[in-house]
């Protein structure tokens, strides 16, 4: 499965060594492909920078692990993201582009009335809810 990363799962998982970072490990020991892409490690920075500046350095081992794409544009339709507020629109659409099979995201305030749904072949999950999909 190649799951991508919203900036606030790996935010979390740089700051602190908990739930979400242990959601990633196990991902990756499961064979799974974690994928971001620039403009989300653009948002994790500058966040990491404001509120947790010492965690920079984990941030960077993570992204060692993880499939790393350019922000760039692509095609993707329009009804799969313009139910997202323009902000949260790349991040979506980047997944979509990558041909993800999971976009996770702890943003319920944005994300959360698409969780569980499949936006052009993306299924949109909460950090819990792919942790008891990976585990049956």
């Amino acid at each position: 499965m190649r799951v991508f990363l919203d900036a606030n799962v790996l935010f979390s998982a740089a700051k602190s060594d908990g739930a979400v970072r242990a959601l990633l490990r196990l991902l990756r020991e499961r064979g799974h492909v974690c994928c971001v892409d620039t403009y989300v490690v653009t948002e994790v920075r500058r966040n990491l920078a404001a509120k947790g500046p010492q965690a920079l350095h984990l941030l960077d081992a993570l992204l060692a692990d993880l499939e790393m794409a350019s922000a760039a544009p692509g095609t993707v339709a329009s009804g799969d993201v313009d139910w997202l507020p323009e902000k949260d629109r790349p991040v979506l659409a980047a997944a979509i582009r990558l041909r993800c099979d999971a976009l996770v995201t702890g943003d319920r305030t944005h994300f959360g009335a698409g969780y569980g749904k499949v936006f052009g072949g993306v299924t949109v999950h909460s950090p819990r809810s792919l942790a008891e999909h990976i585990l049956g």
